[in-house]
């Protein structure tokens, strides 16, 4: 069985860290200033500690990811006893690790192949993209099948995002000032999603409950579910999470839907009073047309 390593950065976020620590996944940092201090995600800086320093700071966040030099560092290092490394990273459209990662790959040759993925979303999202890998990996496929396995799931990741604060969406020039300020008159909420990687405006909404409506018919529209999470901004479970999962046990009985507080690297994006849904939906499986 080949030895196939993992590497992401943390915009990955995963709902159980034992998770990366059982498995053969290295997580590089990103640096975040907020407030005139820079941390590290995931390290000196918790989701928790970020959400609160955030919301009290009148600028967005800075989020650097991690440098070309810091990528070839953890590539080097890992290709001296490994076979493959498999490094998946946020859209190229939010945050320049897979550029960074795709320049640090160029310095390995030899023996030790480097396969570097746009997951062409964050958060959440990514962090399913490493377990696809690794469950692959612990099932012993190959290289090759790996890496077919997590571009073939980059299109069936689908988010969709209710936020209620718009600041950090026209910082980041996700909405116009002018959709802002006609939102704002008409007491109306955007409702994002990815779509190529890109965070788009789809839909806009007046109350929490046509939100929590919203998000419910989203997940309600998969009929098979491979993984999904609720993405929130507080660390313990909000009303709106509460209001989804009771709404979402009616059509899914046998089916936990699982939450967690957003990490800095999204909160930096969509600001910190958000509420979204995350859902890998199951492969098809190919159908014989033969006789």
């Amino acid at each position: 069985m080949p030895n196939i390593q993992i590497v992401t950065d943390s915009c990955a976020h995963f709902l159980n860290a034992h998770f990366v620590e059982q498995n053969p996944i290295t997580i590089i940092p990103n640096k975040i200033r907020i407030g005139g201090r820079t941390y590290l995600e995931g390290i000196d800086l918790t989701s928790e500690e970020a959400v609160r320093l955030i919301a009290h700071e009148q600028f967005t966040p800075v989020v650097t990811s991690p440098t070309e030099s810091e990528f070839a560092e953890v590539y080097h290092r890992l290709a001296a006893t490994s076979d493959a490394i498999i490094s998946i990273h946020p859209s190229q459209h939010f945050y320049p690790s897979w550029a960074n990662g795709l320049a640090a790959a160029q310095q390995i040759g030899g023996h030790c192949e480097t396969a570097v993925i746009d997951s062409q979303t964050l958060s959440v999202g990514q962090a399913m993209l490493v377990r696809v890998a690794a469950t692959a990996i612990s099932e012993g496929a190959s290289v090759e099948e790996v890496i077919r396995k997590v571009r073939g799931a980059v299109e069936r990741i689908y988010s969709i995002f209710y936020v209620e604060t718009v600041n950090s969406l026209l910082h980041n020039k996700i909405i116009s000032g002018s959709h802002a300020i006609l939102g704002a008159m008409l007491g109306i909420k955007p409702f994002l999603t990815i779509e190529g990687g890109y965070l788009t405006p789809m839909e806009k909404v007046r109350t929490r409950a046509q939100a929590i409506e919203r998000l419910v018919e989203f997940v309600v529209e998969f009929t098979e579910i491979d993984d999904v999470v609720i993405l929130q901004n507080k660390p313990h479970m909000s009303e709106q999470t509460r209001m989804i999962q009771d709404r979402l046990a009616l059509e899914f009985p046998n089916r936990y839907f699982p939450y967690t507080l957003y990490n800095p690297s999204l909160a930096a994006l969509i600001g910190t009073d958000a509420t979204g849904v995350v859902i890998l939906e199951t492969e098809m499986e190919e159908i014989d047309d033969g006789f």
